[in-house]
């Protein structure tokens, strides 16, 4: 069972959850096939190593990374052994802002900036559909608050 899921309030809902996209796992796959380019030479085995390095931390993070809008806050938890969770209410989430780089906009991922009153702000990285989430959270709060 989900973090989220654990730790919801009595009569808390979730309303919009989010994923990480699946672009984290294309560094592994290029240096895998980087591997296989040079893969008589001494970097190849390197190469692989590294690949297999980077896959497994994508599968990791794929797994472990949990953000979601429910009736009465906005909940991030990030982290496998460690673990990093942020837990805001509706009434002291300031903004979201969104960074997407060139990939980021044609792919449709980005990093979410959760800004939170008196000056806390949660980056987490490679958020699937970051508008999406922005726009489901937006308006989620403004129909509490009203």
């Amino acid at each position: 069972m989900s973090y989220v899921n654990n730790n919801l309030m009595s009569n808390e809902d979730v309303i919009y959850e989010a994923k990480i996209h699946w672009f984290i796992f294309v560094p592994s796959a290029v240096l895998f096939l980087l591997g296989i380019i040079y893969s008589t030479d001494g970097a190849g085995g390197i190469l692989f190593l590294i690949a297999i390095i980077l896959f497994v931390r994508a599968i990791i993070a794929k797994a472990t990374t949990e953000l979601a809008i429910t009736s009465k806050r906005v909940i991030a938890k990030t982290g496998l052994i460690s673990r990093s969770t942020i837990e805001l209410n509706h009434s002291k989430v300031e903004s979201f802002n969104i960074d997407q780089s060139i990939f980021g906009r044609l792919f449709g991922y980005g990093t979410l900036v959760i800004n939170g009153t008196g000056g806390g702000k949660t980056p987490i990285s490679n958020i699937d559909a970051p508008l999406e989430f922005r726009k489901n959270a937006m308006s989620t709060i403004d129909a509490t608050q009203s």
